[in-house]
C-alpha cells in the first residue's frame, strides 16, 4: 500500500518559499542564490537544459531518470518564476482558466500580438 502522497500545492509552495528565502543568501553556500546572482538568462538556460533532459529520459522510457529530471525541471522553473516575481497561484489561476477549454480553442483565444 502506498502512503498518502503530500499535497502537490503544499510541496510546491514550500519549495517556492525556500527558493525566495535564498534570493539574497550567500552564493558560496546556496545553489539557488548562485542562480539568482547569475541572472535571468542563466536561470532560463537551466530551465531549457532540464527540459531537454526530461525529453531525453521520456524517449528512453527511463522512468526513474524521468522522475529525477522532472524534479530538476520543476525546481529550476520555480527559480525562474521567483526571479520574475511570479507567484505559483498565478500559474494555477491560468491553468484553472483554461480548464475545460480545448487546447485549440484556448490557443485561438489568445491575443495574436502577444508573444507565444
Amino acid at each position: 500500500m502506498n502512503p498518502t502522497p503530500p499535497n502537490a500545492d503544499d510541496v510546491i509552495l514550500r519549495l517556492y518559499r525556500t527558493i525566495e528565502s535564498r534570493r539574497n543568501a550567500d552564493p558560496e553556500v546556496s545553489h539557488t542564490a548562485k542562480l539568482f546572482q547569475k541572472g535571468t538568462k542563466k536561470i532560463a538556460q537551466k530551465v531549457g537544459e532540464e527540459a531537454v533532459e526530461v525529453v531525453i529520459e521520456a524517449i528512453r522510457n527511463n522512468r526513474k531518470r524521468l522522475v529525477d529530471e522532472s524534479a530538476d525541471l520543476m525546481y529550476h522553473l520555480l527559480v525562474l518564476w521567483a526571479d520574475a516575481h511570479i507567484e505559483p497561484h498565478e500559474i494555477w489561476d491560468e491553468l484553472s482558466r483554461r480548464a475545460g477549454l480545448s487546447g485549440i480553442a484556448e490557443k485561438a483565444s489568445r491575443d495574436p500580438d502577444k508573444d507565444d
